[in-house]
């Protein structure tokens, strides 16, 4: 760490820099994040081009009682650096380290705990209001959003409110053509026509003022007129049009890396006392070569950098190829593959990503068939909607979204996709802990913010070759919408099937056949709760107690058939998830058996295994596993406890 930066651990030790000593500051922050992250790993690029606009908003604002608010926040690693975590920044995204993003848990600088983009701006204005009307302490508020959030409806909602309500917050607009991909759309375009020439602004002002220095009379009747011919001119030549029409006042392009230029404009837009942007143009990964000079490649290949992959300030050479048996595919790979054949297969299929083309594998149909493609940008209500047409045009839509970003989609999912019965499949990837991106990026609560919904279809495969048949019977599937989750990372290695067949819907299957005796128990699981049960079954019959295993493959329908039996011939059912367990998976089976009413079917005692009614932290899969309990081991522990009676029937 440098000699400059060792003297920052809080930012009012920013207020004194002089301006060259802020620009100075801002490249060694950026040279700690190279050797830091390039190290461990973690999100990169966004972070080197937001060096100074962190150095030069810190140095302006008395934080916390200014409110800075990071949009999304995998931009915001230079704000950890600035207030006070500099020292932990080797622990981010470790387990038991610094937040991904920004945590109001972890420093009362992260004013608003983020991890899906396209917020800032709403949370702002909420502050900003909070603030007029008296609550707390009275302050300046400015949120910093990328160019790609500017896709997301609510960010647009935002800004309209903020306008109508002349709300003064000041809004960065971070632009550095990039999301995690580059972006789509019309707004993209128009942004990225403002950075690649940022004369206009300065063209049309001074177009503006030559006018109304012409002689003879005519200036002055175009000071008479100007309101009108103004605006006409304004559609021409001015970037802003779009802010100022929303009763903006806009700044800019200013450049993104130079303090000076960023604290002149930040000055002007706190003075003005009303809503105000600033659009700074930046580099993503700037300072970093293979970033900066790699075009839009570079740049989302560096988006986050893995552990290890820079060595003094360059990538690290990869080491020597060792002799081992191949890794088992990504699910994501599988999945990407197996839809390019779908739609090679039927002209019908199409694939919807919302900016996540390479984290769904529909980066793969986008280079194979491009014409089946779309990206809608950060927007996942609009792709549900999408999708939603092109079911009714007689198309086979598959949106590919996180389970997590899902969410955010929910009202299209219950009204204009459920309620109408549309065909629409919803591929679901980063289901269950994902791992390193924490409470805000783990996929738990699908199975049970979807189960409730009528007219669908839920699904999850214990594995790729599974993961394969469900894709194609999702798109073979004529009742209504379909959904199919499954976990990030490799898969379980068996091998792919060649001709992929539909499986019944609704249908289970035993998988392991439990032998008899004074203690009967039977695991029934659910997606990667299949896969824990079979390791919880092994761990048993060393100790000679052989249990059943089955895979319930849906959630909804649920084999009430198999259930009923593995209730019957078991004295305990134990259900597996990687879910939340109130209204999960589990909670289907027991309300199945409640259903069927007394009777032999209903008298097995049930053991949910699933995650905790809490937000589980960042950290590897396997640690937050263990931690949770979703291990085999803790599994088949839960068993002997509960055979042995030392738990209840329900837990």
């Amino acid at each position: 760490m440098s000699d400059l930066l060792k003297r920052i651990h809080r930012p009012e030790d920013v207020h004194g820099l002089s301006e060259e000593e802020l620009q100075a500051l801002a490249q060694e922050v950026r040279e700690h994040i190279i050797e830091t992250v390039g190290e461990i790993g973690g999100h990169f690029g966004a972070n080197l081009g937001a060096c100074e606009i962190a150095v030069a908003l810190h140095s302006m604002l008395q934080s916390p009682r200014d409110k800075i608010l990071w949009d999304v926040g995998h931009q915001a690693y230079p704000h950890k650096i600035l207030t006070g975590r500099s020292e932990q920044l080797d622990t981010i995204r470790q387990y038991g380290g610094l937040a991904p993003f920004c945590a109001i848990s972890e420093s009362e600088h992260d004013i608003m705990g983020a991890g899906h983009a396209s917020t800032a701006i709403g949370y702002a204005v909420g502050l900003k209001e909070a603030m007029r009307r008296g609550h707390g302490e009275d302050g300046r508020v400015v949120a910093v959003v990328g160019d790609g959030a500017m896709t997301g409806g609510v960010a647009f909602e935002a800004v309209h409110h903020a306008g109508g309500q002349g709300t003064p917050v000041v809004v960065i607009l971070n632009d550095n053509g990039m999301s995690i991909a580059p972006n789509v759309g019309a707004l993209s375009r128009q942004f990225n026509r403002i950075r690649l020439n940022p004369r206009l602004w300065h063209a049309r002002e001074d177009f503006e003022g030559g006018l109304t220095r012409l002689p003879v009379g005519i200036g002055s009747a175009f000071e008479r007129f100007g309101p009108h011919v103004k605006e006409s001119l304004k559609a021409f030549w001015a970037p802003g049009l779009w802010w100022e029409e929303l009763d903006f006042a806009y700044i800019g392009v200013i450049d993104g890396h130079d303090v000076r230029a960023l604290r002149r404009a930040l000055g002007d837009a706190l003075a003005a006392q009303r809503p105000v942007v600033i659009h700074c143009a930046t580099v993503k990964g700037k300072g970093f070569a293979p970033a900066e000079e790699g075009g839009l490649e570079g740049m989302e290949k560096w988006h986050a950098a893995k552990p290890k992959s820079i060595s003094n300030g360059r990538p690290a050479s990869k080491s020597a190829a060792k002799s081992t048996a191949p890794a088992p595919p990504q699910y994501t790979q599988v999945f990407g593959e197996a839809l390019v054949r779908e739609c090679r297969r039927d002209r019908r299929v199409l694939g919807i990503t919302a900016a996540m083309n390479s984290g769904t594998g529909l980066n793969i149909l986008q280079h194979e068939l491009p014409d089946r493609y779309f990206d809608v940008g950060i927007a996942e209500q609009n792709a549900v909607l999408l999708a939603a047409g092109l079911a009714l045009g007689g198309c086979k839509p598959v949106a590919a979204i996180y389970s997590t970003f899902l969410q955010r989609a929910y009202d299209q999912i219950v009204h204009d996709v459920c309620l109408q019965k549309l065909n629409v499949v919803f591929a679901m990837d980063r289901a269950g802990l994902v791992g390193d991106d924490g409470p805000t990026h783990h996929g738990a609560f699908d199975i049970a913010y979807l189960r409730c919904l009528p007219n669908i279809v839920l699904m999850a495969p214990r594995d790729e070759a599974m993961l394969v048949h469900m894709l194609r019977t999702a798109l073979t599937y004529d009742g209504g919408p379909i959904a199919l989750r499954y976990p990030r990372g490799a898969a379980v290695g068996v091998p792919l099937p060649d001709r992929p067949r539909a499986l019944e819907i609704g249908a289970g299957e035993i998988l392991r056949e439990g032998g008899s005796g004074p203690a009967r128990v039977a695991l029934l699981g659910y997606g990667t709760g299949v896969g824990k049960a079979l390791e919880a079954a092994d761990l048993l019959a060393q100790d000679g107690l052989l249990v059943t295993v089955a895979d319930a493959r849906f959630a909804k329908p649920i084999d009430a058939g198999l259930v009923a039996q593995l209730a019957a011939e078991h004295d305990l059912l134990v259900t597996v998830e990687e879910g939340v367990l109130a209204g999960g998976f589990g909670s289907a089976v027991w309300e199945t058996l409640s259903e069927m009413g007394a009777g032999a079917a209903s008298q097995a005692r049930i053991l949910r295994v699933g995650l905790p009614d809490r937000y589980v932290t960042h950290g590897a899969p396997k640690l937050l596993h263990e931690e949770v309990g979703y291990t085999g081991a803790r599994i088949a522990e839960r068993i002997r406890e509960a055979v042995a009676g030392k738990t209840g029937a329900l837990a």
